[in-house]
């Protein structure tokens, strides 16, 4: 079984492919994402599907959840989006956000390590600083902010 199945089994991504997986230098390996022929992009400001205005040239690196002791990083060139309302705009990507050069489900996938043992340990363990660890515990804890739900609560008790 190759790798790119296992990737389009437990992460598919809507409207990319998975294109082609080698190996890089040391324990890495490099999977290049590419957009399905023939999908639209969204705008990264209003999330609205626009045509694409070009690609860039320099290729993105997004840290993966490690395979089998070997680091994966998935590699893409960013699209900008002609977007009808906000003009040309770097494109909503749905594995990652903004600047961060990790993947949510890595994010994810150390911030449920962190649950178990020190951040730092953690850190060492994944071959990333303590930065990324605390960065990924806080996107985490941000999101469960955002999508918690209080409305069946009637009273709080406090022992």
């Amino acid at each position: 079984m190759e790798l790119k199945t296992i990737l389009n089994r437990c992460h598919p991504v809507k409207g990319f492919v998975y294109q082609k997986v080698r190996f890089g230098l040391g324990n890495e390996i490099l999977v290049d994402v590419v957009p399905r022929r023939g999908s639209h992009g969204y705008c990264g400001n209003c999330f609205k599907r626009g045509t694409t205005y070009d690609t860039g040239k320099n290729l993105r690196r997004f840290s993966f959840i490690p395979f089998w002791g070997f680091t994966v990083v998935l590699l893409y060139f960013m699209r900008r989006i002609d977007c009808a309302r906000c003009g040309v705009a770097t494109e909503l990507i749905p594995w990652a956000d903004g600047k961060q050069r990790s993947c949510y489900a890595y994010r994810q996938y150390l911030a449920t390590w962190a649950k178990r043992i020190s951040w730092s340990e953690v850190g060492r363990v994944f071959h990333v600083s303590w930065g990324v660890v605390f960065r990924s515990v806080e996107w985490v804890v941000q999101w469960g902010l955002d999508h918690r739900e209080l409305s069946g609560i009637k009273a709080i008790g406090v022992d």
